[in-house]
């Protein structure tokens, strides 16, 4: 990435150390190293492909994880050619494993925040979805890291601890640190929203009262020091990745919004100083937590996008996201052909990972074109429910959406969210938010004399997507959507503890 595509404020560029900043995603983890006066200055990549199975299994080998983080950011420096004064990690949040704290060794795969065997067991706790709503902010859903780590404990195994996926990293790069950010800590539903601190209430009703649970940190101070990149180096900056993309698109005023397109696509608005449990089905969460002082977010997911154009190209309509925009473009319409891609359930604000996806309205004469088109109105319906939510919530219509992800590079797609949304959509220039977010972190975790203003890259879209088809079509093509997704209700009753 150009330097000039990156630049910080004066006070951050006085101190012109480079810090590595690594994204652990879900199929691969990015690395750069930033310089706050030449920007980009090293980048690597390495895959971390999760597998998918019956039941719907989605998990990773921790040996992959942990080689991944080590070769994208070994890449990373040596592509800098240059010492890094700090190291950065951002995680995948709800991703959790069982571990050996005397060795580190891994005693089950890691089972990624798509997993959804955990269901008969929320099906269980649905009587205590409102207790935990009001206790961590969060619903009974396989999707957090608590119900699967409860699965864990049932089906394979009690010895050693289980956590999310950040600490094993933690733990494996600095030999021994036991920790855990507030933001992914939040990610469990085991946190006491309010007091940032573990609930000896929630983790009574999972059944792991007698967990050993890493230390709670900031999101920017040292927790330990790793050599895995060359020296010893301090371990200064940890957050969940899509409060780190948050971070590094300046979305720090409450009422402000970002929404990341990538394996899925999460759309997060700050709350200010005190967490938001509205009513629409989002949920209320730690956007961070830095020298002691906690902001909030409400946050909504979708779980299919990128995925969905995976699987879209698995089935031969496509041959990757790059054909989204010539083969959508070459149909003026989805020619009455409507797609919920449900293809891991839907999150916020349905809450129903049990449901299928539905593609209706086919016909003889329906192309690639009008299924790719139907799948980019199906994202982007799925992401106007969400900032939907999020004005009812606030009380107050999001004024624009910010973006960033691998997707955002499909005008076709960024086209029709403005349009469904009726707002502007600005797409970030800062191709991977998520590892600048947490690269910024470090550098604040290095220096305290800094300040967040002065460590968080300036804002500047490279595009803007301005609606272009008025309020009544909208409304028209959104209800279309929110029709089919009303009949997948219908006919699939929700799960109950037996099934």
């Amino acid at each position: 990435m150009p330097p000039a595509q990156y630049t910080q404020h004066a006070s951050a560029r006085s101190a012109g150390r480079p810090v590595l900043a690594i994204d652990q995603g879900t199929s691969s983890t990015k690395a750069l190293v930033i310089c706050p006066e030449r920007g980009v200055i090293g980048t690597g990549a390495a895959p971390a492909p999760p597998r998918y199975g019956a039941d719907g299994l989605a998990e990773v080998d921790p040996a992959v994880l942990l080689a991944s983080v080590l070769d994208a950011g070994r890449q990373a420096v040596a592509d800098a050619a240059e010492p890094v004064a700090a190291v950065g990690l951002a995680n995948q949040g709800e991703t959790v494993l069982a571990w050996d704290p005397a060795t580190g060794a891994p005693l089950t795969d890691a089972i990624g925040w798509q997993d959804r065997r955990a269901e008969p067991l929320c099906a269980g706790l649905a009587p205590y979805d409102e207790q935990l709503r009001r206790l961590t902010g969060l619903p009974v859903d396989p999707y957090f890291a608590a119900p699967k780590m409860a699965w864990i404990r049932r089906e394979l195994t009690r010895e050693g601890v289980v956590t999310t996926s950040d600490s094993w990293l933690v733990h494996r790069l600095t030999g021994g640190a036991f920790v855990t950010d507030a933001a992914t800590a939040g990610r469990t539903q085991l946190l006491d929203l309010d007091r940032v601190d573990w609930s000896p209430a929630a983790l009574e009703i999972f059944g792991l009262s007698d967990e050993e649970l890493p230390r709670i940190v900031d999101a920017a101070g040292p927790v330990g020091a790793t050599t895995a990149f060359g020296g010893e180096i301090p371990l200064t900056g940890l957050l969940v990745d899509q409060q780190a993309a948050l971070f590094a698109q300046d979305v720090t005023e409450p009422g402000s919004a970002k929404c990341t397109y990538g394996t899925g696509a999460f759309l997060l608005a700050q709350t200010g100083d005190r967490p938001r449990r509205g009513t629409s089905g989002l949920v209320s969460c730690v956007a961070w937590r830095l020298g002691g002082r906690t902001s909030y977010c409400l946050d909504g997911q979708v779980y299919t996008a990128a995925s969905a154009v995976r699987w879209l190209t698995g089935l031969g309509v496509i041959s990757g996201a790059a054909d989204l925009d010539p083969v959508g473009s070459s149909v003026p319409d989805s020619g009455g052909v409507t797609f919920v891609p449900a293809l891991a359930g839907l999150a916020a604000p349905w809450w129903r990972t049990d449901l299928r996806g539905s593609v209706t309205g086919l016909g003889l004469d329906t192309g690639a074109g009008h299924l790719v088109r139907a799948l980019v109105e199906g994202i982007a319906a799925q992401v106007v429910e969400l900032a939907d939510a999020v004005a009812t919530d606030l009380g107050t219509p999001l004024t624009g959406l910010r973006v960033d992800g691998g997707l955002t590079r499909s005008a076709l797609l960024m086209q029709t969210q403005a349009d469904l949304l009726q707002r502007p959509v600005e797409v970030s220039a800062l191709p991977d938010a998520t590892a600048l977010g947490v690269g910024a972190l470090a550098r604040l975790g290095l220096d305290p004399e800094l300040t967040t203003a002065g460590v968080i890259p300036e804002w500047k879209p490279s595009a803007v997507y301005e609606p272009r088809i008025g309020a009544a079509e909208a409304a028209d093509r959104l209800g279309v959507f929110r029709s089919a997704v009303a009949t997948l209700l219908d006919r699939t009753p929700p799960p109950t503890a037996g099934r």
